[in-house]
């Protein structure tokens, strides 16, 4: 709660002073969800998109409705902030703006798309959530965002609402950005401008997603995506029909 103090108007013109308290940061909490909500998390280049479509496939078979999103960009506003966060300099942002802009794109993500669809019982399936804004706005840099302010930018934006089960693809960094530069060659955007900050950015950046497993052992599961993708996909179907009883 915060106290403002005003003049207060009447028929007479302005009159005294009054305080009064208003909420500065209404709690936003999610409504109650019927729907599982599923995040794929990693550096670049581990394969989360394609598992995630996999995965989504996967569900569909059993006749279990979801659907597919990212972020930033899965919805139309999300779209214009994920060209401004992904192409371009490296630095045209600093770690501050950037997250600001992540967790812009992440309340109009959760209130426009993500919880409707789990309200109405379809299982979400999200390329990131806000466990990479950690992971790389406070792992990542060397001029980090300090951790109690990307707190309380998720506890504005997204309340008390988590994700039920969190995969990390786990990859060595040099492989993931040789598979991602590799990828960027048939895109017609380049969104390189995280991939473009080097070897020591994302090593730091395995590093905090394991360290962010460790701390929630309840929420993530880390699996090696050094295989094939075939392989993958087991692997995670097997940690998603024992986390879900499927």
């Amino acid at each position: 709660m915060g106290s403002l103090k005003g003049k207060v108007a009447t028929p007479k013109g302005v009159d005294g002073e009054v305080e009064w308290q208003m909420e500065l940061f209404p709690e936003c909490k999610a409504p109650s969800s019927k729907g599982m909500f599923i995040t794929f998390e990693g550096g670049e280049g581990t394969g989360k998109s394609t598992q995630l479509k996999l995965l989504s496939e996967y569900l569909l078979s059993l006749k279990i409705n979801n659907i597919q999103t990212k972020e930033p960009g899965g919805t139309e506003v999300g779209q214009e902030l994920r060209r401004l966060l992904v192409t371009g300099d490296k630095d045209k942002f600093d770690a501050v703006a950037e997250a600001l802009l992540y967790y812009a794109d992440r309340r109009v993500h959760l209130t426009t798309k993500v919880w409707p669809t789990l309200n109405n019982g379809i299982w979400v399936l999200s390329d990131r959530f806000a466990d990479s804004t950690v992971a790389y706005q406070y792992y990542g840099y060397d001029k980090r965002v300090d951790k109690q302010l990307l707190d309380e930018l998720y506890k504005i934006a997204v309340g008390d609402f988590k994700p039920d089960l969190t995969i990390v693809l786990d990859l060595d960094p040099k492989v993931g950005l040789e598979r991602s530069f590799k990828k960027a060659m048939g895109m017609e955007t380049k969104e390189t401008r995280h991939e473009s900050r080097g070897l020591k950015f994302h090593t730091n950046l395995r590093k905090g997603y394991l360290e962010m497993a460790k701390q929630e052992p309840e929420r993530f599961v880390v699996l090696d995506a050094n295989k094939s993708i075939e392989r993958l996909h087991i692997d995670i179907v097997q940690v998603v029909k024992e986390r879900f009883k499927l």
